[in-house]
Parts: structure tokens; sequence; C-alpha cells
């Protein structure tokens, strides 16, 4: 075999090699992508189809990257962190004051990233470009939130909870394992949070005890 086809073919195995691996890169994105909108993508490609709706995406992420969203300093994280916990203790004497509560830096957070928040549909849309696995536990909890003198225990349990989500991944908080949207419901403490006993909820003479949910959030007082 000449020297020159040996070029030749090495240089043909180069391109492949570089073609497959842009080829795997792009996969990744759009993986990568595809799970962070979550079920609003999903939705939205039965709908219209896949190619309208990554047409829409596109759109919706120019709007998006045009807002100049900014992180959170470190102080401003933990600032909030410290708050959401204290706010998430309260559920146990006060489930719907605890999610009112919630409402608010989740609105809170939402507006220091730089997102637009006058407008809740807008918003929505907003969100479902980076945030849109945690979009259907949000507008639950929003739903929740707007009734929550009258809503039960558990469904302002799952309330805290959908707001919990989204509040971290806005934060981006570093020690917060963000779940996969499956598990969206149950998501992980966050680093630093203090730990409680898990207990049985009930009485025994005049000693009340506490109990925690897999999920750390405690359970109301009855």
């Amino acid at each position: 075999m000449s020297a020159g086809t040996i070029i030749v073919i090495v240089v043909i195995l180069v391109l492949v090699a570089a073609a497959a691996a842009v080829a795997s890169m792009l996969l990744l994105r759009r993986t990568a992508e595809r799970t962070m909108r979550g079920a609003e993508y999903d939705r939205l490609a039965r709908e219209v189809g896949p190619r309208k709706a990554q047409a829409e995406f596109a759109k919706r992420r120019q709007r998006v990257d045009g807002l100049g969203l900014q992180s959170l300093s470190d102080e401003r994280r933990a600032a909030y962190t410290s708050q959401w916990n204290v706010a998430q203790e309260q559920f146990i004497d006060s489930p719907a004051q605890s999610v009112r509560a919630a409402a608010a830096m989740t609105a809170a957070v939402t507006a220091d990233r730089g997102y637009d928040v006058t407008d809740h549909e807008r918003l929505l849309t907003d969100l479902s470009v980076y945030h849109g696995r945690y979009l259907d536990g949000y507008r639950r909890a929003h739903k929740v939130a707007s009734r929550a003198g009258q809503a039960t225990t558990e469904e302002l349990r799952q309330a805290l909870l959908g707001y919990r989500v989204l509040f971290f991944d806005l934060l981006e908080s570093p020690g917060y394992v963000r779940q996969e949207p499956a598990r969206a419901s149950t998501p992980a403490r966050v680093a630093g949070q203090r730990t409680r006993r898990q207990v049985t909820q009930g009485r025994h003479g005049n000693t009340r005890r506490r109990e925690e949910d897999a999920d750390g959030v405690p359970a109301a007082r009855p």
C-alpha cells in the first residue's frame, strides 16, 4: 500500500471520528435540553409535532436569553435557603401559611434571577425553557395556594413540594440534588439543612411527637 493511500485512509478515519463526535455532542445536547423542558416539550410536541415544538422552544429560548438572567450570589442563596427552612418548619403548625410563604419566596427568587413576573402565563412560558420539568408541580402548587384556606393538608403538602423543587432549581443551590422528572415530587434535602428524626405522629399522655416524611416536609399537627 502506497504512502498516499495510507494518508487518504487516515484522513477519512479522522473525518469519520470527528463527525461521530459532533453527532454525539449534538445528541447529548438535545437530550439535556429535553430533560430541562420535561413534560412541557413533550406536551407541545404531541399537539403541534416535534418540528414545530422545536421551533417554538427556540423562540422561547431566544426571548429568555434576552432577559439577562443572573445567577445569585452565595449570600443570596444562603439567605433564601434559610427563609425556606423557616417556612417549611411552619408547615407543622400552619400548613396554609407555609404554602403562602413558599409561593411568595418562589416569586421572589424568580424575579431576583431576572424573570418578568408581572404576567403569570408569560412567566410559565419563560420558565419552560430551563425549568420545564418542574412546571407541572408548580402549576398545581399555584392553584392550591390560591385557595390555601380551603385546601386539604395533603394538597398543601404536595403544593409545598411543587414550589420547593422549582425554588431550588431557580436558586441553583450547589448542595441541592436535582431529581429526574419522574421523581420531582420527592426532592433530596438541601445540603446543610437541619436533619430531624423521622418519628410517627401521635400522642402519648401530654407528649406530641413530630413526623417528617421521606421527602423532608414535616407533617402538620392534627
